[in-house]
């Protein structure tokens, strides 16, 4: 039984991608002062539940991820922003799917877990040199994981919390890695198991970083309105106080202000629309334009935040984007995407561009198409905007 829990968790993922998919909704072009979705360059593979990663040299690392929703890949690629082409690079020493992605402040990516052959969950760990273009194999995990978080310190080293191991779908268990010595050890527990929670690094003064655990699941359903707070100096969690609505597969973003967004999810077969904002403790709960989970969330340039994709409980995969505005508290909708899709990634660019690539557009089966989000005009300096509200309306 126990070897066959990350197995179990990985099938439970794919039918609720199958439970919520009935129709794909309309895509079309917006433009205008809301922003715009410009289709690029496709991927080498069709992927979803891969992960992506603004290297320093500023293309992106797209790795791993599944084409059928069982079925790990093994294969890597980069996408040049400037030519607007994904190119393959080296491959990762094991298929993975549901793994983490961390670039560290070496420059190096260090892959970890996920979901491997036979959908077991895995110890091993790798590392992604972008001047050569290989992934080199560095110590294992102390517990295979999949469906965890991995968060980079401002210490350099990498906090990775919960997820699916072999023996339970949820795992309090949590440890560090260290880049220097290149192995992971154990450290202080969270206080319920977790997986497909979120973990941010929050900005308030910590020497090497406070870290907001928030939601996910123990045994696969229901989800969790729990939070707590890893302090890595002291390697111990803390309480803080629950979300207003249990969740899983939301997700958490860190505004300009130091506040954190929590955004959509899904609890006992309903998609969430609402949202929550955190700074010390979960507050003023408002609503997006439209229920998602397994969608993404990205902080531009401005302060605002790109809320795109995702699944809703009648419509299946969605096309439909959004905006929250700090300054304003709400949320506004945007251009759609090109393409209806869940389960894919974003990742800001450079230039403040968004890169939103994969996913799937019909539940279970992954595309390789790619699309390049344009924000509306900054303010003239191009600078973020004053935020003091931080609330909703």
């Amino acid at each position: 039984m126990s070897n066959r829990v990350c197995s179990v968790f990985v099938k439970l993922i794919v039918l609720s991608m199958l439970v919520f998919t009935v129709c794909a909704t309309g895509c079309v072009i917006g433009s205008g002062d809301t922003g715009s979705f410009v289709a690029t360059g496709s991927m080498t593979v069709p992927r979803g539940m891969h992960t992506a990663s603004l290297l320093n040299n500023g293309v992106v690392l797209i790795a791993g991820g599944t084409q059928d929703g069982t079925t790990p890949l093994a294969s890597a690629e980069v996408y040049d922003s400037n030519l607007g082409t994904f190119t393959a690079t080296g491959s990762m020493a094991a298929p993975r799917m549901l793994h983490t992605a961390t670039l560290l402040q070496t420059g190096m990516v260090l892959i970890a877990g996920g979901a491997t052959e036979s959908a077991r969950c895995s110890a091993s760990a790798e590392l992604y040199d972008p001047s050569a273009g290989t992934f080199t194999a560095t110590g294992s995990m102390t517990v295979p994981r999949a469906s965890h978080t991995a968060t980079l310190l401002n210490n350099g080293m990498v906090l990775i919390a919960g997820g699916v191991t072999e023996s339970t779908v949820g795992t309090v268990s949590v440890e560090l890695y260290d880049p220097s010595a290149g192995t992971f050890t154990a450290t202080g527990s969270m206080s319920v198991p977790r997986a497909s929670h979120t973990a941010t690094l929050l900005n308030n003064g910590a020497d090497n970083g406070m870290v907001l655990i928030a939601g996910g699941t123990q045994d696969g359903t229901p989800a969790l309105a729990s939070a707590e707070v890893y302090d890595s100096s002291a390697g111990m969690f803390g309480a803080t106080s629950a979300m207003s609505a249990a969740r899983v597969y939301h997700t958490a973003t860190l505004l300009s202000v130091g506040w954190v967004l929590i955004t959509g999810g899904v609890d006992d077969g309903i998609s969430l629309m609402s949202a929550e904002l955190w700074d010390g403790e979960f507050l003023a709960p408002g609503s997006m334009t439209a229920a998602r989970y397994a969608h993404t969330a990205t902080l531009l340039r401005d302060g605002t935040v790109l809320v795109a994709g995702g699944e809703d409980t009648d419509e299946g995969p969605l096309g439909s984007a959004e905006s929250y505005d700090p300054t304003a508290g709400a949320f506004t909708a945007t251009g759609s995407m090109t393409v209806a899709r869940s389960w894919h990634t974003a990742t800001s660019l450079p230039d403040g561009r968004v890169l939103i690539a994969g996913g799937t557009s019909d539940g279970v089966t992954a595309g390789a198409s790619a699309e390049l989000y344009e924000p509306p005009p900054t303010a003239p300096d191009g600078g973020i905007r004053d935020i003091d509200a931080g609330l909703f309306d």
